[in-house]
C-alpha cells in the first residue's frame, strides 16, 4: 500500500494490522529522492530485523547510490525536508531565471546558468562538509553584488518563507499519516 508517498511492501496473507504491528512482517520503509544518478534514500527498519537483513537492505538500496539509516519517527521530516524541497528547488530556479531574462538572457541559457549555479552549490555542500553559512560567506565580498542580494533575500524574507514551507509540508505529511 501507499501513504504519504512512501513504499510500504507487505505479504498479502497478513492483514494491515499485523503489518503494522511490524512484530509479523519484516521489512524495511525507504523514501528515496531522486534520479539514478543523484539517487538518495532513506530507511527505517522494524525493530525485528536481524542485523544480517538490515545488512541486505542496505547493499540492495546502495546499489542505486547513496542512502542513510534512520529511525521510524524521522521519516516525515525526510519527506519534507527531501520529497518536498524539489518543488521549492525548481521554483528557485525558475525565479532567478526569470530574472535573468528580465535582464536579457535567452531563457534556454538563464535556465542552463540557474540550475548549474544550484547543482554546483549543492555538490560544494556535499564534498566539503562546510556548513551552508560558511560557504555563503566565501562567496559575498565586502559591498559586493552578491551581498546585497543577499541582503534582499533577507528582507523579503526568503530563509523564513523556506523554513515555514518545510514545516507545512511537515505537518501535512504527519496530517497524512493519521489517515
Amino acid at each position: 500500500s501507499k501513504r504519504q508517498g512512501r513504499q510500504f511492501y507487505y505479504y498479502p496473507t497478513i492483514s494491515e494490522e499485523e503489518y503494522r504491528k511490524k512484530e509479523t512482517v519484516k521489512c524495511v520503509d525507504t523514501l528515496s529522492d531522486g534520479k539514478a544518478d543523484v539517487f538518495f534514500s532513506a530507511l527505517s527498519q522494524a525493530r525485528n530485523l536481524t542485523e544480517e537483513e538490515k545488512k541486505t537492505a542496505c547493499e540492495l538500496i546502495g546499489s542505486f547510490g547513496r542512502y542513510e539509516m534512520i529511525t521510524e519517527n524521522l521519516m516525515d521530516a525526510v519527506i519534507a525536508v527531501s520529497g518536498s524541497s524539489p518543488a521549492y528547488v525548481f521554483m528557485f530556479i525558475e525565479a532567478m531565471a526569470d530574472a535573468a531574462v528580465a535582464e536579457g538572457m535567452p531563457r534556454d541559457k538563464a535556465y542552463q546558468f540557474a540550475a548549474q549555479s544550484v547543482l554546483g552549490s549543492a555538490k560544494m555542500v556535499l564534498e566539503t562538509g562546510k556548513h551552508p553559512g560558511e560557504l555563503k560567506d566565501m562567496v559575498c565580498s565586502p559591498a559586493g553584488s552578491t551581498i546585497q542580494g543577499v541582503r534582499a533575500l533577507e528582507a523579503g524574507g526568503f530563509r523564513g518563507d523556506v523554513f515555514e514551507a518545510v514545516v507545512a509540508a511537515y505537518e501535512k505529511t504527519k496530517e497524512l499519516g493519521k489517515k
